[in-house]
């Protein structure tokens, strides 16, 4: 059995970072991810006017309840979702006028829905090119709260930054919800809001958050449950592997741990208890019609595998997939049809029927992490496999390729 001790978890690390930044005194986050994005946004603290301190294994931030220090900054959050629309909303509930912009890639990514409910809210809010998108100025000068109704059916992360930016307004937040996607991902954010002191209901679709500001704390970051997804895939196609994640039991904070029971599903052996999470190899994948809606980052990963299953393998409910990085459905499509793997796709979904892959071939990476770490799984029965851009799962994962080959080298 292989132990594989997984960096932290990007969504915990940037919530923590917010959280932290927002809260009354220091907090301190244990074993914080370091990668491209998580830099990006503790250097968007920084230009804001927070004090960030990071060690090799923790990261101390000194908390500013009453909003960022500086009164002008230039924030440019690379690539970084989580900073785009994260950082934005933290500056709103302070006093000065902070402008942000970011890559190309996420420049074409959408805010839409998160600008706008910030403008409900009055927010002085600006898009400088193209309307909901960056870059953007916030002319901030608090946030009164009140009752919006928001569209989440894009990205999670939209009510995500509305829920964290509740407790720092004058009255609350009511925030109803009409559509929502990657629901686990927000059940994230509650569960940290509680733990740095905030108040939250929950109505059907509506979420009452209570001005009751955060305080400080130390704060453990459990393992990603999506980079996780690799070594699980990995082990559950090959025959007489296993692999064992720390860090990732029961009680874990992540939905996309959920993707081991798709795994089980087609056949792998999992075990899940308190402090760990087990896959082994049965030798057998099944084919099987998922709905992967709430645990969309690991469509990806179950993409790479299903060629290999003894059956068609039809992922559902994954519109979202379109507007990450890339847009990983086509992205999954058209690198299994390189290979050779017969591929069916629609506006929310992929099918993808049994088949060899057949190299080489290089993967066409998009510049997403997600693609060409799914893709290292496909190459473990597939020789031949390159990638235009390996050097890009520095987002989430800088080390990837050494793990994951040290990982396929131990018997």
């Amino acid at each position: 059995m292989t132990v594989i001790d997984i960096p932290g978890s990007k969504s915990v690390t940037a919530r923590a970072l917010f959280l932290a930044a927002a809260a009354e005194g220091t907090t301190t986050l244990l074993r914080p991810l370091v990668s491209d994005d998580t830099e990006g946004f503790a250097e968007g603290l920084t230009a804001l006017g927070y004090a960030v301190r990071r060690e090799p294994d923790a990261w101390h931030i000194e908390g500013r309840p009453a909003g960022p220090g500086a009164d002008t900054a230039e924030v440019y959050c690379r690539d970084g979702a989580t900073t785009a629309r994260f950082l934005p909303t933290l500056a709103a509930a302070g006093h000065g006028t902070y402008r942000f912009d970011a890559s190309a890639q996420m420049r074409r990514r959408p805010l839409a829905p998160l600008t706008e409910a910030l403008r409900t809210l009055g927010v002085d809010l600006r898009h400088g090119e193209k309307e909901g998108h960056h870059p953007l100025a916030v002319h901030a000068h608090g946030v009164k709260g009140g009752a919006l109704t928001l569209d989440a059916g894009q990205s999670s992360q939209y009510l995500t930054a509305l829920l964290m930016l509740g407790p720092l307004t004058a009255e609350g937040l009511d925030i109803t919800v009409t559509d929502l996607v990657s629901e686990p991902y927000v059940e994230i954010t509650l569960a940290m809001m509680r733990s740095f002191g905030a108040e939250i209901r929950q109505e059907g679709r509506t979420y009452r958050v209570a001005p009751t500001g955060y305080r400080a704390r130390t704060y453990g970051i459990e393992p990603d449950a999506s980079t996780a997804s690799y070594f699980f895939a990995a082990a559950a196609l090959e025959p007489g592997r296993s692999v064992t994640v720390p860090g990732l039991g029961t009680g874990a904070l992540q939905g996309d741990l959920g993707f081991v029971e798709v795994l089980r599903r087609m056949g792998a052996d999992v075990e899940i208890t308190d402090t760990a999470t087990t896959v082994r190899s049965t030798g057998t994948l099944r084919g099987l019609t998922v709905n992967m809606r709430d645990i969309s980052d690991t469509m990806p990963t179950l993409a790479a595998i299903a060629p290999f299953a003894d059956g068609p393998v039809r992922i559902e409910d994954v519109a979202n997939t379109r507007v990450k990085e890339c847009d990983r459905l086509d992205a999954c499509a058209e690198n299994l049809r390189r290979l050779g793997i017969t591929v069916r796709t629609g506006p929310d979904w992929i099918e993808i029927h049994p088949g060899t892959p057949t190299g080489p071939a290089e993967i066409a990476t998009h510049g997403d992490h997600r693609i060409v770490m799914s893709f290292a799984v496909t190459g473990l029965r597939a020789p031949g496999i390159t990638f235009d851009d390996p050097g890009c799962v520095k987002k989430t994962f800088p080390d990837f390729h050494r793990v994951f080959d040290m990982f396929v080298r131990t018997p």
